[in-house]
C-alpha cells in the first residue's frame, strides 16, 4: 500500500531527528543570516538537504518551501507544497536546549492539510491530518477548555507584553516562553497552555505545521487581525499568529490594538 503523506512526513521527521542528535552539543559551524533572521548551522543545512531529497523524490509534483533553501517561484504553481523548517529553534539547538523541533507540513490550496512537529530529544511527535484530529505520540490531544482570558497561561516573548500594544494596558495573563514557534503552537494544541501570541511578521515554515495541529485540537488560530492563516504566499510571511482556546482567543482579540 502506498505511503500516506502523514507517514512520509513522520518518517522524514524521525530521520531529521537522527541528524540533529548527531550534531547536538558538538562543535558547530554557526553563521548569522542576513536581516536578523538568526543563526544557521551545518545541522540545519544537512537536514534541509535530506528532507528535500526524501520528500520531493516521493512527491515530485509537490512544491517546496523551506527556511534553508533558496526560494523559487515554481512553488506558486503547485496546489500542494511542502513547507519545512529543518530546525525550528536553532538558537535553542546551539545553546544545548532540547526544545528545538523539526516542523514539516503540506499545504493544499493555501491551507495546511498534513503536519508533523517532532522534538527528538523530548521524544515528542505531534501529528495531524485535516479532519482527523491531532495527536502526540499517537494519543489524541485537545486544547484547553478555559473560557476566561483572565489568569490564562500564554506563551509569548517579553516585548509582546508592552502596555502600548494593548487596549487598557496589558491583560491579566501569565506569560511563559519557549523558543520554537512550532513547539509553542503544539503546547497550546495539547492544552498545556491556554494560548500563544506573536505579533511580528512570521515566516510560514515556523507555523504551517503547528497551525493544523492546533486547529485539529480545537484551537482558534489566526493572524494578529483575526484572519485565518493562508500558506504558500508569494512572500511567505504571516501578520503574526494568535492561537488560543475559544474564549481566551476572543478576550485577547478584544484587548489587542489593531
Amino acid at each position: 500500500m502506498p505511503e500516506s503523506d502523514l507517514e512520509l512526513l513522520t518518517r522524514a521527521a524521525v530521520a531529521a531527528g537522527e541528524i540533529a542528535k548527531k550534531h547536538f552539543k558538538s562543535s558547530l559551524d554557526i553563521c548569522e543570516k542576513d536581516d536578523g533572521q538568526g543563526p544557521v548551522t551545518q545541522a540545519d543545512l544537512e537536514i534541509d538537504q535530506m528532507l528535500r531529497e526524501e520528500l520531493l523524490s516521493a512527491r515530485p509534483d509537490y512544491g517546496w518551501l523551506s527556511e534553508e533553501t533558496e526560494d523559487s517561484p515554481a512553488r506558486l504553481e503547485c496546489d500542494r507544497v511542502f513547507i519545512v523548517d529543518p530546525i525550528d529553534g536553532t538558537r535553542s539547538f546551539v545553546n544545548g536546549d532540547k526544545t528545538f523541533a523539526h516542523s514539516l507540513a503540506i499545504s493544499d490550496k493555501k491551507r495546511t492539510v498534513t503536519a508533523v512537529v517532532y522534538l527528538p530529544l523530548l521524544e515528542s511527535c505531534y501529528a495531524s491530518q485535516a479532519g482527523k484530529g491531532a495527536s502526540l505520540n499517537g494519543q489524541k490531544i485537545l486544547a484547553s477548555n478555559r473560557n476566561n482570558m483572565e489568569g490564562a497561561d500564554i506563551l509569548g516573548t517579553r516585548p509582546l507584553f508592552n502596555p502600548e500594544l494593548w487596549l487598557g494596558g496589558v491583560p491579566n495573563v501569565n506569560r511563559h516562553f519557549r523558543s520554537s514557534l512550532a513547539y509553542r503552537l503544539c503546547l497550546v494544541a495539547q492544552g498545556s497552555f491556554d494560548g500563544m501570541v506573536t505579533l511580528r511578521d512570521t515566516w510560514e515554515w515556523d507555523i504551517a505545521a503547528g497551525d493544523l495541529i492546533c486547529r485539529e485540537a480545537g484551537v482558534i488560530v489566526g493572524n494578529r487581525y483575526g484572519e485565518a492563516l493562508r500558506f504558500n504566499n508569494q512572500t511567505p510571511k504571516q501578520a503574526g499568529v494568535l492561537a488560543a482556546s475559544s474564549g481566551v482567543h476572543a478576550g485577547l482579540m478584544r484587548h489587542l490594538k489593531g
